[in-house]
């Protein structure tokens, strides 16, 4: 087992509100994606070693645009995110399309994870001191007692830097106390920006509230050790239980609500600490010129040579 941390990126989710595979839609000057910019900030924080959680369909097309390309500087893996991929005795609803979500990609990697771990959003622009970050943290992991709690990480984002203009957007919004533990975690599916306020809805907008917009949020940049995989696939099969009675083709097994589950439980303490660089993302496909403009100014401020691996 290498302790050299590894950096596993979810990409197995079709962009369906953006209508593509975002996650390789070019936003750099040189053809670069989204991926290119986090996996340079993480070479440069010392990652050495890339798990990619893809869909075997796209394995081919993931590889050549990026995979191979960046193998001179990472160990690449691939593990891939499968809806039938379930427990012993369950079973997919038959017209269920929709993947299990982040938790379930996590869990696609079980078998190649074995050393503390950083996991990211193939579509999400984090900033390099994310990367840094996580990098210490997770060189820093030492193996826990039987007696003590897993210490994770997780790098949070104020809430009116993570918003589209074009509409709504998904968020885990967290309470966090004066020691920056992480209390409480709830994801929020449909939050807007309105008038420079953030408001949420949970009945399809028939109602409104209001966020406070300096709220820590959740992007799913996190730092764990390998005590997740057996946390989650002890939660996965009781998940199930209630998802296949109550919204069999829709439930997702996510990521922030199994860490939820462990804080409340008492099982792990999760340290935030939050990042200072603005979050870009494209959920939609009129979020790309902007994110492609502030590139451009990441680039005119020598942050990012151009092209980024060749120089």
């Amino acid at each position: 087992m290498s302790n050299q941390p590894i950096l596993v990126i979810l990409a197995a989710g079709m962009g369906s509100r953006y209508g593509g595979l975002k996650q390789i839609e070019p936003i750099g000057p040189n053809g670069e994606i989204i991926m290119d910019y986090s996996l340079y900030d993480a070479y440069q924080a010392g990652f050495r070693r890339v798990v990619f959680v893809i869909k075997k369909e796209f394995e081919q097309e993931f590889d050549e645009i990026i995979g191979k390309r960046i193998s001179r500087y990472f160990s690449v893996q691939y593990a891939f995110q499968d809806i039938n991929d379930l427990p012993y005795g369950y079973n997919n609803p038959e017209e269920r399309v929709k993947p299990w979500g982040t938790s379930h990609a996590l869990l696609a990697a079980r078998d190649i994870i074995d050393a503390p771990f950083c996991v990211i959003n193939a579509d999400d622009y984090y900033g390099r001191e994310a990367f840094q970050i996580v990098y210490d943290f997770l060189t820093e992991i030492e193996e826990k007692s039987a007696e003590s709690k897993s210490q994770y990480l997780m790098v949070g984002y104020k809430l009116m830097k993570t918003l589209s203009k074009y509409g709504h957007v998904s968020r885990g919004i967290c309470e966090v106390d004066l020691q920056d533990k992480l209390i409480h975690i709830v994801e929020r599916k449909k939050i807007v920006e309105r008038d420079n306020k953030a408001f949420m809805t949970e009945d399809d907008g028939q109602t409104w509230e209001e966020i406070p917009h300096q709220s820590t949020v959740s992007m799913n940049f996190w730092g764990f050790d390998i005590s997740l995989i057996d946390y989650l696939k002890a939660q996965f099969p009781t998940f199930l239980d209630q998802a296949l009675v109550e919204n069999p083709l829709k439930a997702e097994f996510l990521l922030p609500t199994s860490i939820a589950e462990l804080i409340s439980a008492g099982t792990v303490e999760v340290v935030v600490k939050t990042s200072h660089d603005q979050w870009h993302g494209v959920t939609y496909k009129e979020d790309k010129p902007q994110v492609e403009q502030e590139i451009q100014k990441l680039i005119d401020s020598d942050v990012y040579s151009s092209p980024l691996w060749e120089a």
